[in-house]
C-alpha cells in the first residue's frame, strides 16, 4: 500500500478539453490527485464544487489539483462544463492509475461485492514523493482538508 514518504506513481492520462496531464508536466510543482468514483453523481459533484470554490486559494498555497475518475473523457468535459469545473478532470478508464494509489478497491453493496474506486485524496510535493493521503474523504470536507495541509 502506498504511504507518506513513497515515490508517486508515474502517470500520463487523457483530461477534459483534448489535453494530457501527466507526473512528468507535473514536476517540481506540489499537486493533489483526487480519486472520485462517477462524474455526475451527487458526492462527486459536492466535492468538485467544493474543490472549484477553494481553486483560487490551493492555487495561491501552490497546489494543482487533478480530479481522477473512471469515466470516459467524454463523461467528464460533460461534467466539468455542466458545473463550471475549470482544475484539471482526467479518465483513468483502466484503472491503472488507482491501482497503482491504491485506490482502486473491492466495495460491497447490498451484499454484491464489487471493484470500484475509494474516494480518496493524495498531496505529492514538488519532489515526486507522497506528502499526505487521505482515504475514504467525504465529499463535503475535501477541499477543507486540502486548504489545512496547504
Amino acid at each position: 500500500m502506498i504511504e507518506v514518504g513513497d515515490k508517486a506513481p508515474e502517470f500520463d492520462l487523457p483530461a477534459a478539453g483534448g489535453k494530457r496531464v501527466s507526473a512528468a508536466l507535473l514536476r517540481g510543482r506540489r499537486y493533489a490527485l483526487y480519486f472520485y468514483p462517477k462524474a455526475d453523481t451527487s458526492g462527486c459533484t459536492v466535492q468538485a464544487q467544493g474543490v472549484q470554490e477553494n481553486l483560487a486559494a490551493l492555487e495561491k498555497a501552490g497546489i494543482t489539483v487533478i480530479g481522477v475518475s473512471p469515466d470516459p473523457v467524454k463523461k467528464i468535459e460533460a461534467f466539468a462544463k455542466k458545473y463550471g469545473l475549470t482544475f484539471t478532470l482526467a479518465s483513468d478508464a483502466d484503472q491503472s492509475l488507482a491501482a497503482a494509489y491504491d485506490a482502486w478497491v473491492e466495495k460491497s453493496m447490498y451484499g454484491r461485492k464489487y471493484m470500484g474506486m475509494e474516494r480518496s485524496t493524495f498531496l505529492v510535493s514538488a519532489d515526486g514523493t507522497v506528502e499526505a493521503i487521505w482515504r475514504k474523504v467525504k465529499p463535503a470536507e475535501h477541499a477543507a482538508l486540502l486548504l489545512a495541509a496547504a
